[in-house]
């Protein structure tokens, strides 16, 4: 069973090689079909932990956030193939992705205690990092307030998740607690390569990186919510 799991977390990294690889080639479109790809082998992989979790509810809401990650992913390509929509789907996508944020931390507030602690530091943690990124990008208006919300959605999401380790470290809340902070990285690393001065080959394939590591080591946290290990 071992041997499954890491079978399909090495192909959703291998297809995520490719994925890159054709991006780079401007073949957008083929492009979004292997991130659509990589993206349905992380919902797959979410799916089967889900049956060894001993917490069905936590399960469900996990499972609705890493499917509307997966829809996220192919909306915000898509951008690329309608260009003259792009903002609109890129918008879209954003939202889509803060919605999966939503699942997660609902699916994390039972575990947390102390809750109000946390989410005093998620919106410290957001003042701090809207300060950082929108010092060093050039973007409409209304693209920083969509993407002030989404950062404060997914620091509360990867704060939440902090609190649920520290407090009460498990094997499940860890995985959680890396998963979310890769996401997060991922995201500052998105935004700022995108609307900053400079886009960086390097900074798209960090960002990609750290993405789907974020969402296999959050799917990975449903099979080891067993008994509370």
């Amino acid at each position: 069973m071992q041997l499954q799991y890491l079978n399909i977390a090495g192909q959703c990294l291998v297809v995520v090689i490719a994925y890159l690889y054709i991006y780079f080639s401007n073949r957008h479109s083929l492009a979004t079909f292997f991130k659509a790809l990589a993206s349905g082998m992380f919902l797959w992989f979410g799916r089967i932990s889900s049956e060894l979790c001993t917490d069905p509810q936590f399960a469900k809401l996990v499972m609705i956030g890493l499917l509307l990650g997966m829809i996220a992913d192919v909306l915000l390509d898509l951008r690329f193939v309608f260009e003259k929509i792009g903002q609109k789907i890129f918008i879209l996508g954003t939202l889509t992705f803060l919605a999966g944020h939503v699942m997660y931390l609902i699916a994390l507030i039972p575990y947390c205690d102390n809750l109000w602690i946390w989410i005093i530091g998620a919106v410290a943690l957001t003042i701090l990092f809207c300060w950082f990124i929108f010092k060093r990008i050039t973007a409409e208006k209304k693209m920083k307030i969509v993407g002030a919300v989404y950062i404060g959605t997914v620091t509360m999401m990867a704060t939440v998740a902090a609190g649920v380790f520290f407090t009460a470290p498990r094997l499940f809340s860890l995985c959680f607690f890396i998963g979310g902070l890769l996401f997060l990285a991922s995201d500052i690393i998105l935004i700022l390569n995108t609307f900053g001065k400079k886009t960086r080959k390097s900074l798209r394939i960090l960002n990609v990186s750290l993405y789907y590591i974020g969402q296999l080591m959050i799917g990975l946290s449903l099979q080891c919510l067993r008994n509370f290990i």
